[in-house]
């Protein structure tokens, strides 16, 4: 196991409610987990609690058998790779630039870049089809282009995980499926992936499991058929849904509209 978290209990300042309340995952070699669920119901802060980045009420988060709060933030750099939803770009720099920022985790403050960390950020690049923008600054680019380029830039540290909070976000439908496409054979390959994402969809067709959490709380995980089904479904998101099997047997969810009934 890579990354694991065991009964996580988490509360925001000021607030009445917990936003993480007795949730648990795991985050394993080979395989890729999606985390879904409504605006709001704690997506992003249970991945906050798992790179050790919130203060906790109970629980704990464990990396490659060892307390989170043991590792340096440095050496924690070298093993997971992070796609956060929000970045504002606040010094333009070129791409490739930006992407091997990436590696200087495992470089250290004064070692040269070397051969093998260009070829790292190359091949990141090409593998997010953004190797033509490597010229280009950062603040000239599109936001489904920046979207891209975050991502190489997780790639390029070589990660054993990799965490990505709604990396579809400004994306085309061919770039949505390009980073799952991508991430899925990154599994494949033995990475352990985590993907946040409101892609009901997507995440029933690559995700080996899924966690539904709402309020904080979680209200299903296993596969993504355990997962997705159209009454928990409807109660947590407030509204009515179908769910039926795609060809490739995920399940696939179909909004109704206001008194529709029945399957599609």
């Amino acid at each position: 196991m890579i990354l694991s978290g065991l009964r996580l209990r988490a509360r925001y300042p000021g607030a009445e409610h917990r936003a993480l309340d007795d949730v648990s995952c795991e985050v394993a070699p080979g395989r890729l987990l999606a985390v879904v669920g409504p605006n709001g119901s704690g997506k992003s802060t249970l991945l906050r609690a798992l790179l050790g980045l919130l203060e906790l009420e109970g629980g704990e988060v464990m990396l490659k058998g060892r307390p989170i709060g043991a590792w340096r933030r440095q050496d924690i750099a070298t093993l997971i790779g992070v796609v956060s939803q929000r970045e504002e770009i606040l010094f333009p720099l070129r791409v490739e630039e930006t992407v091997l920022l990436a590696r200087y985790a495992r470089l250290g403050p004064l070692a040269p870049v070397g051969a093998a960390d260009r070829a790292a950020v190359q091949n990141a690049l090409e593998r997010c089809d953004a190797w033509s923008l490597r010229h280009r600054h950062t603040d000239t680019l599109s936001g489904g282009e920046w979207q891209r380029v975050r991502v190489a830039r997780a790639l390029a540290q070589e990660p054993e995980a990799l965490l990505l909070d709604e990396p579809t976000v400004a994306l085309d439908v061919r770039h949505e499926m390009e980073v799952f496409e991508l991430v899925r054979e990154l599994a494949n390959g033995g990475l352990a992936a985590l993907v946040v994402t409101h892609h009901l969809n997507l995440a029933a067709r690559y995700a080996d499991a899924m966690i539904l959490l709402d309020q904080g709380r979680l209200i299903a995980h296993g596969a993504p058929a355990e997962v997705l089904r159209a009454d928990v479904l409807s109660a947590v998101f407030g509204w009515p849904v179908a769910v039926a099997p795609w060809r490739d047997g995920s399940p696939q969810l179909v909004p109704l509209r206001p008194g529709e009934e029945g399957a599609p």
